[in-house]
């Protein structure tokens, strides 16, 4: 008997609470650039969640999806970053 899906399932859930938390945070947040912050934070462990999902169920699609989230979660960070700071994105 493995303890692995065990310890996927538990940080399925640890994950799950984070982003929950990183969604609390990004609706009453303090200040604008902690909630870019939170958001940057909550794309991160969706990738997590992905990740580990497509470990759970030994598909290797999910690890292409997880890719293309991060580039994805990339570029909007730093688009709405850019936004925060100077008024627009496209120069």
């Amino acid at each position: 008997m493995t303890l692995l899906p065990y310890a996927i399932d538990f940080a399925l859930v640890c994950f799950g609470a984070a982003i929950l938390m990183n969604l609390w945070l990004v609706t009453r947040g303090p200040g604008m650039l902690d909630r870019v912050l939170a958001l940057d934070t909550m794309a991160i462990n969706v990738i997590a969640l992905i990740t580990l999902w497509g470990i759970r169920t030994a598909s290797a699609i999910s690890f292409e999806a997880a890719l293309l989230f991060a580039m994805t979660g990339f570029v909007g960070t730093v688009a709405y970053a850019k936004f925060v700071l100077r008024g627009d994105v496209i120069e």
